[in-house]
């Protein structure tokens, strides 16, 4: 069975899926804010009268949907709530997590490791990945990729994730060397929920069935529902989402993003010495002091920060220096 890959780092809990150290498929968590599977008391802090939704407040001061409401649960009542859904912050708006009341007994937001091993799924704790975490977090910023004829761009947007396809070949091989990438993509990314791939035009209906049978040859180890491509070369996946992205964390909370990126770098840097962690100024301000002594104490070094207004925001920097 493959084996996840898990990095418990400050603030940030990577795992990766490997094949011939190529990364396949990737999640990430943030510790610290509602998951899916944590089973928590709560207040019911608002309801439509006659509706079975409204909203929690849980004890983190966190808020999420909730539905399934029985018909006695009334405002500024507790209730027991299972998360179903984290939050997933888009450009322009926040969704907020999902709940629904349980009489399951009290159980904390579940690890990385833990959600996947609950998948039935191989997970093992590694100090440290062999693979390059680096450039997958390059494409995920960007949300560009590059492949033999072409380009994708991969943009959040509050309906869907969109893909859109461009490149240099004819029409219909563009599409078929595309459809790798797509694939690559999904999983590398961790996309679910709604997603839109802007496919080239196809006019031939024997263009756009090769580029459906591919796709789904391409997708057939991915649990999700599509529909065939149209006439303007669209199709849209739907698969289950319980979590936000790679994709969509970057996208929406770049700088966050971007610290935590630092403070991976930082932990890496073996030897003796003074640590030197440079970044952008606005980088350096989203380091919580409780991380900071956490890479103190991972690191056992003495540290010294400093801005680099210069530096792109993912462009951070940790190296050892003389006192």
């Amino acid at each position: 069975m493959p084996e996840w890959l898990i990095e418990e780092g400050i603030a940030e809990h990577r795992a990766i899926l490997t094949e011939h150290g190529s990364i396949i498929a990737a999640r990430i968590d943030w510790p610290g804010a509602l998951a899916a599977g944590q089973i928590e008391d709560a207040v019911l802090v608002s309801r439509t009268a006659g509706a079975k939704r409204g909203v929690l407040r849980f004890a983190s001061g966190e808020e999420a949907l909730v539905d399934q409401l029985p018909r006695e649960a009334s405002e500024g009542a507790p209730l027991r709530a299972v998360v179903t859904r984290a939050a997933i912050a888009e450009i322009g708006r926040l969704k907020r997590a999902q709940a629904r009341p349980t009489q399951q007994a009290l159980r904390p937001a579940p690890t990385l490791a833990e959600r996947i091993r609950g998948e039935g799924l191989a997970a093992r704790v590694v100090r440290r990945f062999d693979a390059d975490w680096d450039e997958l977090f390059a494409e995920a910023w960007s949300g560009e990729i590059a492949f033999a004829g072409g380009s994708l761009t991969i943009s959040p947007t509050p309906a869907m994730t969109l893909i859109d396809i461009d490149g240099i070949l004819p029409l219909r091989a563009l599409a078929l060397a595309a459809i790798p990438a797509v694939a690559q993509a999904v999983q590398r990314f961790d996309l679910g929920g709604s997603i839109g791939i802007d496919f080239p035009t196809l006019s031939d209906k024997a263009d756009r069935r090769a580029v459906d049978e591919a796709l789904a040859q391409a997708l057939g180890d991915w649990r999700h529902e599509r529909t065939a491509i149209n006439g303007f070369g669209f199709v849209q996946l739907v698969a289950r989402l319980e979590r936000p992205s790679l994709l969509h964390r970057l996208a929406r909370y770049r700088t966050a993003a971007a610290a935590r990126l630092l403070l991976r770098r930082a932990e890496r840097v073996e030897g003796g010495g003074t640590l030197l962690v440079a970044a952008h100024p606005e980088v350096l301000a989203a380091v919580r002091p409780a991380w900071r002594d956490d890479l103190a104490r991972r690191a056992g070094k003495q540290i010294r920060w400093q801005d680099e207004p210069a530096l792109a925001l993912d462009g951070g920097y940790a190296q050892l220096v003389s006192l």
